[in-house]
């Protein structure tokens, strides 16, 4: 484990995290524009893609790092069957579930039970097929529907917060099993799929149009909802960046494009692969 991994364990995660939310919820005027003005300046990001295009147009920092996009700036790949990427980011890993296994990191595999925190869930999505994307901090942070389908439970399951990078991904065991993470269940034309957002260091919060933005407790919080979403509608937003899971059954036999693999680049509604039911 890295001296960057080990300092993790130590630090008050929930603590900073905290911290972190009550400033990026400021509204006061010296500190949001601090904090607006010194981020986009230490990720180089550009308002172009984005309806507000002015940095004072931001209420708070989680007002800008949830920023919408313009309304043309993502095109949702018409393909039928097709699967879109959630989010703006990097494919950490894509593939097969090999029985109840995810790949996590070269040689590193987790639970899919455990992620789901159901041991039924995981027997679920046996075999099945996944695709992991992370976030960085200069992306666009909302999630949004890689298929259609009806939300019909959301699982909040509190955890730890590590950053969620390739070094953390290469040397934490179960990474996005132990995380912090927001479960959402669908009913969809392939069967049972999911959509898992995880969260990491600093993140001030995980949001979806089912629950709002969560309140963090130490309890499991399970919603029984009846939601009908559209491939490309807006799921859920990360208050600070994170990880976006798609789990998909077996019987989707999804077919993840062959040019995609770990640290390619993607945008949200771009074609990640097709399922062949």
């Amino acid at each position: 484990m890295t001296l960057f991994t080990t300092i993790q364990q130590f630090v008050p995660q929930q603590k900073l995290s905290k911290i972190a939310g009550r400033l990026a919820a400021s509204r006061h005027p010296v500190v949001k524009r601090t904090f607006i003005r010194s981020f986009a300046k230490a990720y180089g990001v550009s308002l172009d893609e984005y309806e507000r295009q002015s940095f004072n147009a931001y209420e708070s920092f989680n007002d800008f790092f949830t920023r919408e996009l313009k309304d043309e700036a993502r095109a949702i790949d018409p393909t039928a069957n097709g699967i879109v990427s959630p989010a703006d980011g990097i494919i950490s890993q894509l593939g097969q579930i090999d029985d109840s296994k995810l790949l996590q990191a070269k040689g590193r595999h987790y639970d899919i039970g455990q992620l789901l925190a159901d041991s039924s869930d995981g027997h679920y999505f046996a075999d099945g097929s996944f695709a992991t994307i992370y976030l960085a901090p200069s992306n666009y942070h909302r999630v949004h529907m890689p298929f259609a389908g009806t939300l019909t439970k959301t699982r909040y399951v509190p955890g730890t917060l590590f950053s969620v990078n390739n070094t953390t991904a290469a040397n934490v065991p179960d990474l996005f099993a132990r995380n912090e993470r927001l479960v959402c269940l669908f009913d969809t034309q392939y069967g049972k799929a999911a959509v898992v957002m995880v969260g990491a260091m600093i993140v001030a919060g995980i949001e979806s149009v089912a629950t709002g933005k969560i309140v963090r407790t130490d309890d499991i919080q399970e919603g029984e909802h009846n939601i009908d979403l559209k491939k490309g509608d807006e799921l859920g937003r990360f208050y600070l960046g994170s990880t976006a899971i798609v789990i998909l059954p077996k019987e989707a036999k999804a077919d993840w494009l062959n040019g995609l693999h770990a640290n390619s680049v993607v945008q949200m509604g771009q074609l990640l692969g097709v399922a062949k039911v």
